[in-house]
């Protein structure tokens, strides 16, 4: 399946994507546009000014991106730690259009302040309360805002974005410090709360993991562009498993349009997962499934091979 097979699969739904400056949710936004929703993508980093992570992409960029993509895309500058400018988001949503049929909780940030192999007493408190605030405040108050407009019509999505699968994070990820585990193993219970609690209204909370994604600030840290990646594996072999932001922006859209995808309530997926149930492949027609490749070769010890996992 390719991103023209998905074309106007989403005609007429509604979708917000909360931290759509770049990356997953960048991408998760042109997608579902182009797959035919109405999206509103927000971001704090804006042509009027940068966010604390400092970087060049901006949310009207993502806006133009949608519009390139044929598709209704809104790009709006929203701080998700502030309530009422999230308040005021879902007002407008609800005022253009009454509905809200999927949220995309990507909002975070917080990986800037991530200090590798940090024990708790030696991890900086200040930037890992930060973090918490950025990669859980966010998504609750993002929540508590957009599901009451989201329950008025069967069959809402919630879709929070993580990093590695339940199982996966089930272990302490001690190589990136308490802070960004604590991160992570919320949005699981943030995952099972929503389920739970949508059920009733027919929606259905999803928590969806990229592989080892080539986002632009992973493309700048190896300093190799999307046309060149693969020269980043002289420097780390494992990079050959990486995977596009399209690769699981595709897996969303595949979802959302799952007449069936109340399977998936308060489960967690990958894109490399989603890949195989949907049929669909990543921008290079390969199909990475960088979970198994991480458990099975990469955490294993063994030689970079990705035969058999792509």
């Amino acid at each position: 399946m390719t991103d023209t097979d998905m074309t106007d699969t989403l005609t007429g739904k509604v979708a917000l994507v909360a931290g759509a400056t770049r990356g997953a949710g960048r991408t998760i936004a042109v997608e579902l546009a182009r797959a035919g929703a109405t999206v509103y993508a927000t971001g704090r980093s804006s042509r009027a000014g940068r966010s604390e992570i400092n970087r060049s992409e901006t949310i009207e960029e993502t806006g133009e991106l949608m519009a390139a993509a044929g598709g209704e895309g809104v790009a709006l500058r929203v701080d998700h730690l502030e309530p009422d400018q999230v308040r005021a988001l879902v007002e407008r949503i609800d005022a253009d259009h009454g509905r809200l049929d999927i949220l995309v909780n990507d909002i975070f940030g917080g990986d800037v302040y991530a200090e590798f192999g940090r024990r708790i007493w030696e991890h900086n408190l200040t930037n890992g309360l930060r973090m918490l605030r950025l990669g859980i405040d966010t998504h609750l108050i993002t929540s508590h805002f957009a599901l009451p407009v989201l329950i008025r019509e069967p069959g809402g999505l919630v879709i929070e974005m993580t990093d590695g699968t339940f199982e996966y994070n089930r272990a302490y990820r001690h190589q990136v410090g308490v802070y960004y585990d604590l991160v992570k193993g919320a949005v699981e219970r943030l995952t099972l709360a929503q389920a739970y609690e949508l059920a009733p209204y027919g929606g259905t909370a999803v928590a969806v993991t990229p592989g080892w994604m080539r986002s632009e600030m992973m493309l700048d840290l190896f300093r190799v562009t999307e046309e060149n990646w693969r020269d980043a594996t002289i420097k780390e072999p494992h990079f050959a498993i990486s995977e596009s932001p399209t690769y699981v922006a595709r897996g969303v859209v595949a979802l959302a349009a799952d007449p069936d995808r109340a399977r998936w309530s308060g489960k967690s997926t990958s894109s490399g997962e989603l890949a195989r149930i949907y049929g669909f492949t990543d921008i290079d027609g390969s199909q990475p499934d960088a979970w198994r490749y991480i458990v099975e070769v990469q955490d294993a010890g063994k030689p970079a091979d990705t035969t058999g996992y792509r």
